[in-house]
């Protein structure tokens, strides 16, 4: 079995997970420190994230992204960033087996988008599920106005159909997209999210070292202005996905 390594010091709230295939263990007070790390970010104090690792092996990116919430400006939960990131340009293959422009798909729309893959033990479906939990709550009209957008860090693997099988059991909107895993890194790379190459471990199973954040885009220039951190409590999307759905201003 492959040894988990540790999270690094300057990643804050964000669990280490396991080869796929293999028990889950999970960073105690992941969601407690992400608590925290908001607190004092709610003060103004900007804090600087290194976007970190699920599967193991994995260490943090090699770039941070800087972020700052004040909570008198900001109705949103999740951390505000200082730096509004474009939505990358890129086309891949969704989950119907045709290309989806991931830019001009979901122009004018809010847009959550977050890297993974399927057979991911830990942080992948624990996010994606917590997303779903709180899409569902919302009416049928604000559901509408979201995509959720899930782009796959091991497309040999994660199949159009693979892709669709899980993300049904989160939410049936949910759009997957696979492909050329040399775009998806550069795509990721543009939002400050390190993403490295499968690697397929002795006991076969396999591990992608990717960032494990949620960024939020906004319809309004379709750029990322809000980031959620691993282990972000699913009450936090429940309150911020209705103010995504109208648009509102972070």
């Amino acid at each position: 079995m492959p040894r988990t390594k540790k999270p690094s010091s300057t990643a804050a709230g964000t669990p280490s997970g396991t080869a796929a295939g293999t028990p889950s263990r999970r960073t105690p007070g992941t969601r407690a420190g992400a608590s925290r790390l908001l607190g004092a970010a709610a003060l103004g104090v900007a804090a600087a994230l290194a976007l970190t690792a699920c599967g193991s092996g994995g260490g943090t990116a090699g770039s941070t992204v800087k972020v700052s919430r004040e909570a008198a400006d900001s109705p949103y939960r999740g951390t505000v960033l200082s730096k509004h990131f474009d939505k990358p340009d890129l086309v891949l293959t969704d989950t119907s087996g045709n290309p989806y422009d991931l830019r001009k798909q979901t122009a004018g729309r809010s847009t959550l988008i977050f890297f993974g893959y399927t057979s991911c033990p830990d942080v992948c479906p624990t996010t994606m599920g917590d997303i779903g939990v709180a899409m569902a709550k919302l009416s049928p009209e604000e559901q509408q106005r979201i995509d959720v957008v899930f782009v796959s860090t091991d497309p040999e693997r994660d199949t159009p159909k693979v892709l669709r099988t899980w993300l049904d059991s989160m939410g049936k909107s949910f759009i997957g997209l696979t492909g050329d895993l040399a775009k998806v890194k550069t795509a990721a790379k543009s939002l400050g999210i390190m993403i490295e190459d499968p690697v397929v471990n002795k006991d076969g199973t396999v591990t992608s070292t990717h960032g494990a954040q949620v960024l939020a885009f906004l319809p309004s220039d379709d750029r990322a202005h809000v980031l959620y951190l691993s282990g972000t409590e699913p009450a936090t999307y429940e309150h911020d996905l209705p103010l995504l759905a109208k648009g509102v201003q972070a």
